[in-house]
């Protein structure tokens, strides 16, 4: 609203209407706003709440300080919800493909871990929606997006094209195509000239490759949306570990859509540029700044839990904004943890299965293994002897968080 007023706006010498035109500003007031509206409008939620006694249900599971939780206010993702939406649509480019797509992902998701959570209170449980609602969820969106990123005309990437030097054998500089493609492209980390296309899996089709890579990526879509929502979901066990694990991935990626979005870094990293991508930073300012005031509450102890409403759309906003920056195949590195998760109870479901109740880890998702002595119940893997406080275990996911996000980077470098 603001960003289409402050462009009339531009024509009449307005003083300060040429800021709007900048992504750095939009971003950082993205950013001050989110954070505002989610500690300001989130202690209103809260109350709210409050007073409808929505507090989270908690099953006896004999891990330290559990019990305690008892009664505290859930649906908090909609804290966050809020704080990414009103300011992306006070400053944001709401004309701007990947901005829309953006906020459909994120209500669309945001939605599905409402009614989620609204089934847990209604019904007093914490079965809540069946698993196969929120994966025919999960698939639409994916399909939202990879079928627009398809057909839309203003999706489309400049082919990167390295000049070696005939005498050094080394990269002279970078050059890009005169027109812009549609094409199933993305970025691939550890290898030269990092630019991989899906038709290539599909070349054996011949003239119908590209149609087949097309098809590759629509699964690959709907594969990590689906994994990286629903891990997201699991680890949103302890007080403000998926918040913070989000929030470092968040800023990870804006960084990537900054420099994708721009062609000049582009050129200087050797990376496809995606026109009209850098609007994608706003809104990825708004979600840091949103996760960030979130946290202001779920710090430990939390005083609001996102619930599914938070979570689910978290992973899957995450894989959508990676997709649509064409760098999806970072994610297994970058959200390593949410997928460890997800492996974790499969794993764990898999084995107890086969062998007639025998345990993996001591619990899952994997985050509860460090939450119990060893001993308390009989598990392959029985390390850590000793129960981690939650805090700590926190911190330190954070810190590989930390370390996954420095290894994405520096994939783009490595050749």
């Amino acid at each position: 609203m603001l960003y289409s007023l402050f462009t009339l706006l531009q024509d009449t010498g307005f003083p300060g209407a040429r800021l709007m035109t900048y992504i750095t500003f939009r971003s950082g007031a993205a950013f001050v706003l989110a954070l505002l509206v989610a500690i300001f409008v989130g202690r209103t939620i809260i109350d709210r709440l409050q007073k409808m006694q929505i507090g989270e249900i908690i099953r006896d599971l004999s891990l330290e300080g559990q019990l305690k939780k008892t009664g505290t206010p859930t649906m908090g993702g909609l804290i966050i919800m809020a704080a990414i939406l009103i300011p992306c649509l006070l400053v944001g480019n709401l004309g701007n493909v990947y901005m829309i797509l953006m906020l459909v992902s994120t209500v669309w998701l945001g939605l599905i871990g409402f009614l989620d959570d609204y089934l847990k209170f209604r019904k007093h449980n914490k079965d809540g929606m069946k698993g196969k609602y929120k994966i025919i969820g999960q698939v639409g969106i994916a399909l939202v997006v990879a079928l627009t990123m398809y057909l839309s005309p203003s999706m489309t990437i400049v082919e990167n094209t390295e000049v070696i030097s005939s005498e050094t054998n080394r990269v002279e500089e970078v050059i890009y195509e005169d027109e812009n493609i549609k094409s199933p492209q993305t970025t691939i980390p550890f290898v030269k000239n990092n630019n991989f296309n899906y038709s290539w899996i599909t070349g054996w089709l011949g003239d119908h490759a590209e149609t087949g890579g097309w098809v590759v990526f629509f699964i690959i879509t709907i594969f990590l949306v689906s994994a990286t929502s629903n891990g997201a979901n699991l680890n949103d066990g302890l007080d403000g570990m998926t918040a913070g694990l989000s929030a470092i991935a968040g800023t990870a990626l804006a960084a990537m859509a900054y420099l994708g979005g721009n062609i000049i870094y582009s050129s200087y990293l050797n990376i496809m540029y995606v026109p009209g991508s850098e609007e994608l930073v706003v809104y990825m300012a708004a979600f840091v700044g949103a996760l960030i005031g979130f946290l202001w509450y779920n710090a430990s102890p939390a005083q609001v839990f996102m619930g599914d409403t938070g979570s689910l759309m978290l992973g899957g906003v995450i894989a959508v904004f990676a997709i649509l920056i064409h760098k999806e195949l970072l994610l297994p590195i970058l959200c390593a943890l949410f997928y460890i998760e997800d492996l974790s109870v499969i794993l764990q479901v898999a084995y107890f299965k086969r062998t007639g109740g025998k345990r993996i880890f001591k619990m899952t998702p994997l985050h509860h293994h460090y939450q119990k002595d060893a001993g308390t119940v009989q598990a392959l893997i029985q390390r850590p002897l000793r129960a981690i406080a939650e805090q700590k275990i926190v911190t330190r996911f954070w810190i590989i968080g930390i370390i996954l996000a420095a290894i994405t980077f520096v994939t783009l470098k490595i050749r």
